[in-house]
């Protein structure tokens, strides 16, 4: 039926609030809509594809869509990027991954800095560029790691590449990742190192990402194991601890919002209506039937409906 697929999962556009955002502190949100209603969006294409029927754009709603359109709902706890993902490829957690608003547990850190051999700075919530400027000086001067979090289950350690060499970080990463992710469930462990001099200091793309493997198989496992090319782009493959993904490309608070769907192709019956989506999952379901690899766990296929044809 199709050849292959490719899914882009854009940044920034929530489409309204779930039904439980009130439980993250989301009341009202609508990421998309809320930023169209402030700056005027030059979306044609995206709008024409039925963007525009789901959500309020400057623009009227597209009268014949040239794609399909729905939106999803998340089911999984959580709102950070290793739950959504893992969702979108078949995985519906039962509860959310463990956060720390005010900061990891003193225990933690001690462990942390005895495994480093070091003391650290900060444990607090924070933007990682505003704690590299609030911390970067002290930390260039004595050496010890900024060590931040976020709504996101996250220990992400910063560093200054003059100061602290990239393969160091990493290996500080590593024992952070036996601590907090092996031993506390924690989501992931991000090393952020950065450059620079005192206000001027930028974050390089040495980044990397250690996350906890996928609790179960998911889409990309399936198709790999039937002998598919798996590609990721960007930080796909990390969040997936590298699992189902034959070969990957080198590369921030989140919100509990339904996102738009958008599909597109020869095969696909433009204007098709998918409603609401129960789960990401229901991609991650779809896709597996159009690859002959399903049925995976969670999700409801929406091929049938979105095929020329049917």
């Amino acid at each position: 039926m199709f050849a292959r697929a490719i899914v882009i999962v854009l940044d920034s556009v929530g489409i309204g609030e779930l039904p439980d955002a009130a439980q993250y502190e989301d009341q009202g949100s609508n990421t998309l809509g809320n930023i169209a209603a402030s700056v005027p969006l030059n979306i044609p294409t995206l709008a024409a594809m039925g963007m525009s029927r789901l959500v309020a754009l400057q623009q009227p709603p597209a009268a014949s869509p040239t794609a399909a359109f729905g939106r999803m709902a998340e089911r999984s706890p959580g709102k950070d990027s290793v739950t959504g993902h893992w969702e979108l490829m078949g995985i519906v957690l039962d509860r959310p991954f463990p956060t720390f608003p005010e900061g990891f547990p003193q225990d933690v850190i001690e462990q942390f800095e005895a495994r480093i051999g070091r003391k650290s700075i900060g444990n607090v919530v924070a933007s990682g560029t505003a704690i590299i400027d609030e911390l970067g000086p002290e930390h260039v001067e004595t050496g010890f790691p900024i060590v931040y979090t976020s709504a996101d289950s996250v220990f992400q350690i910063a560093a200054h590449e003059g100061i602290v060499p990239v393969p160091q970080l990493y290996e500080w990463c590593e024992a952070a990742y036996d601590i907090c992710v092996m031993g506390m469930g924690l989501g992931r462990v991000i090393a952020r190192p950065f450059i620079g001099l005192p206000g001027s200091f930028q974050r390089t793309s040495n980044r990397h990402d250690y996350a906890m493997p996928p609790i179960g198989e998911t889409l990309l496992d399936r198709l790999v194991a039937k002998g598919h090319q798996v590609t990721s782009v960007g930080k796909v493959s990390d969040l997936f601890a590298g699992r189902g993904v034959s070969a990957s490309n080198p590369s921030t608070d989140h919100s509990r919002e339904h996102v738009p769907v958008l599909l597109a192709g020869n095969g696909v019956k433009a204007g098709a209506d998918l409603g609401t989506r129960a789960t990401f999952a229901d991609l991650g379901q779809t896709l597996a039937e159009m690859f002959g690899v399903g049925p995976i766990a969670n999700g409801t296929s929406f091929l049938r409906e979105i095929m020329k044809g049917s």
